[in-house]
C-alpha cells in the first residue's frame, strides 16, 4: 500500500486483529508468571509460617484478579473476529485449529475458572492445603492455556500433520505432528520464559519503587529480592532459548529471519546489522552499522557459514513490512540484554550486601518495569508480521483468508474497537498502577495462635498475638 492509497479491507482487518491481540497479550504475559509467583509465595508461607509471604501473596492476589479479568475479556473479542473478518481462514483451518482451541477451553479455561474463586476468596474459608492446591491449579491452568494457544499458533507458523482436502480445507492426518509441530517446543519455551521475565520486571519495579520510599519495608524487600533472582537466572537462559528459536525459524522460515536480520544478499561471514533502515525497493539496508561475521556465527554456528538473503527468496514471500520486523526484533533483543544487565548488577550487589541500599539499582529496576511487556509485544510483532504474507505459512495467503467485507465496514469496527479498548483497558491499567502504588503492609499476622500449619508436615515458628510487641512480624527473617 503506497502512501497515497486508502487502506484495503485486508489491511484494516489486519490492523484490527493486531490492535486486539496486542491489548490482550499484555495481560496473559503478566498473569502466566504472576500465577506461578503466587503459588511460590503461598508455598513458602505454608512451609515457613512467615507472615511476610502471606502479606506479599495478598498484595499481588488483588493485582492478579484485575489482570486476569481483563485478559479474559480482551481475549473473547478475538474469537468473534475470526467469523467477522477472517471467515475464509476460520473455515479452511477449522478442522485443525478448532479442536486445539477447544482443548484449551476444556483443559485450561475450565480449570482456571473452577479454582479461581477458591483462590481469590477461599483463604479463610477452606483448608490451607486446599487453598494452596487451588492456587497451584490456577497456575497450572495458565501454563496449559499457553500450551494449546502456542501449539495452534506454531502450527500456523510451521504447519505439519495435515492434508489438503478437495474443498481446500486443512484435514488432520497426524495429531501428534500437528500439536508438536517443528516450531512449537521453541516457541512455547521462549514465550513462557518471556512471561516469567515480564512478571519479574513488574514485581521488581514495584518492590524497588517502595524501597525508594522505605528501605526497611519487608514486603518490598521480598518482592525485589525474588524478582532479581528471576532476572539473574532466567534472563540469560532466555538468551539461549531465543538463539535456539532463531535457529529453528531460520530452518523453517528463512524469509522471516532474513527480514529480522536485514539480509538481502546471500553471503558468507554475514554481518549482524545493529542499526539501519531496510529499503525493500532498493534491496539494501540504508545507513547500516554491523558486526562482520556475527550473524553467520549465531545462525549457522560457523563464522564462515552462508546465510540466505531475501534476494534468493521469491519476492511474493517477503514479509510485507520489513522495517517493522527489523526494528521489532532489535527492540526485543535490546530489552533482553538490559534485563540480563539488571539481573547481574543485582547479583553483584547482593553478594556485597547492598541489594536493598543502592538507589541507582532501584531506579534502574523501576525504569525496567514495563520492559517485559514491551519485549513480548515486540517479539509477537516479529512472529506475526514476519509470517506475512501468509496466515498459514506457505499454505494459505492472508489475502485469501479475509472475509468478503467492504473496507468502510472494517474501518468503522476498527475505530469502535480502538475507542472502547482505549477507554476500558486504559482505565484498567490505570487501576493496576494505582494498586502498584499502594504501600505493601501487614494484612494478616499469620496463622491463628496455637494452630500450627500442618500442610507440608512442618510446624512453623510460634504465631504472634496481635497487640503484643512486634505483632505481625515473624520471628525469623525470610530467605532473601
Amino acid at each position: 500500500m503506497s502512501a497515497l492509497e486508502l487502506p484495503s479491507a485486508v489491511d484494516l482487518a489486519r490492523a484490527q486483529f493486531a490492535l486486539t491481540v496486542v491489548w490482550h497479550f499484555l495481560f496473559p504475559a503478566f498473569t502466566i508468571g504472576l500465577a506461578s509467583y503466587l503459588a511460590v509465595l503461598e508455598g513458602f508461607w505454608l512451609r515457613t509460617g512467615e507472615a511476610v509471604y502471606l502479606d506479599t501473596y495478598r498484595y499481588w492476589l488483588r493485582v492478579f484478579a484485575v489482570a486476569f479479568a481483563m485478559g479474559v475479556v480482551s481475549g473473547l473479542v478475538m474469537s468473534y473476529q475470526f467469523g467477522t473478518n477472517w471467515s475464509v481462514f476460520a473455515d479452511r483451518t477449522a478442522p485443525v485449529l478448532g479442536p486445539l482451541l477447544g482443548y484449551e477451553v476444556l483443559t485450561a479455561f475450565f480449570l482456571e475458572a473452577g479454582f479461581l474463586g477458591v483462590m481469590l476468596f477461599g483463604l479463610e474459608r477452606v483448608g490451607k492445603g486446599l487453598h494452596f492446591l487451588a492456587t497451584c491449579l490456577v497456575a497450572f491452568g495458565t501454563l496449559t492455556s499457553a500450551f494449546w494457544i502456542l501449539s495452534a499458533n506454531s502450527w500456523m507458523q510451521t504447519p505439519t500433520g495435515h492434508a489438503i482436502g478437495p474443498d481446500g480445507r486443512f484435514e488432520p492426518a497426524d495429531w501428534l505432528a500437528i500439536i508438536f509441530n517443528p516450531s512449537f517446543p521453541y516457541r512455547f519455551a521462549h514465550t513462557v520464559t518471556g512471561a516469567y521475565l515480564t512478571t519479574a520486571m513488574i514485581v521488581g519495579a514495584v518492590g524497588a519503587w517502595h524501597l525508594l520510599r522505605n528501605r526497611s519495608n519487608r514486603q518490598a524487600r521480598l518482592m525485589f529480592s525474588m524478582a532479581m533472582w528471576m532476572a539473574a537466572v532466567v534472563a540469560p537462559a532466555q538468551l539461549v532459548i531465543g538463539d535456539l528459536h532463531g535457529g529453528n525459524s531460520y530452518a523453517h522460515q528463512p524469509a522471516k529471519v532474513a527480514a529480522m536480520e536485514g539480509h538481502f544478499e546471500t553471503e558468507r561471514r554475514a554481518p549482524a546489522i545493529l542499526f539501519g533502515w531496510p529499503d525493500a525497493n532498493a534491496g539494501v539496508v540504508q545507513n547500516r552499522i554491523g558486526i562482520p561475521g556475527l550473524a553467520s556465527l549465531y545462525l549457522t554456528h560457523d563464522l564462515d557459514g552462508e546465510v540466505r538473503g531475501l534476494r534468493d527468496i521469491p519476492r511474493d514471500q517477503w514479509p510485507t513490512n520489513l522495517p517493522l520486523v527489523f526494528w521489532s526484533f532489535r527492540i526485543m533483543v535490546a530489552l533482553g540484554l538490559l534485563m540480563i544487565a539488571l539481573g547481574l548488577a543485582a547479583l553483584w550487589l547482593r553478594r556485597q550486601g547492598r541489594l536493598y541500599d543502592t538507589p541507582w539499582l532501584h531506579r534502574f529496576a523501576v525504569a525496567m518495569g514495563p520492559s517485559g511487556l514491551i519485549a513480548v509485544t515486540a517479539g509477537w510483532t516479529v512472529t506475526e508480521a514476519g509470517r506475512q504474507p501468509f496466515t498459514v505459512y506457505g499454505a494459505l495467503r492472508t489475502v485469501d483468508s479475509v472475509s468478503p467485507v467492504a473496507a468502510p465496514a472494517v474501518a468503522a469496527s476498527l475505530a469502535a474497537f480502538a475507542a472502547v479498548y482505549l477507554a476500558v483497558f486504559g482505565a484498567g491499567i490505570w487501576y493496576l498502577l494505582h494498586l502498584f502504588n499502594q504501600t505493601p503492609h501487614v494484612h494478616e499476622p499469620g496463622p491463628p495462635p496455637g494452630q500450627p500449619i500442618r500442610t507440608a508436615g512442618i510446624t512453623p515458628a510460634p504465631a504472634l498475638v496481635s497487640g503484643t510487641p512486634g505483632a505481625g512480624r515473624p520471628l525469623a527473617q525470610p530467605a532473601e
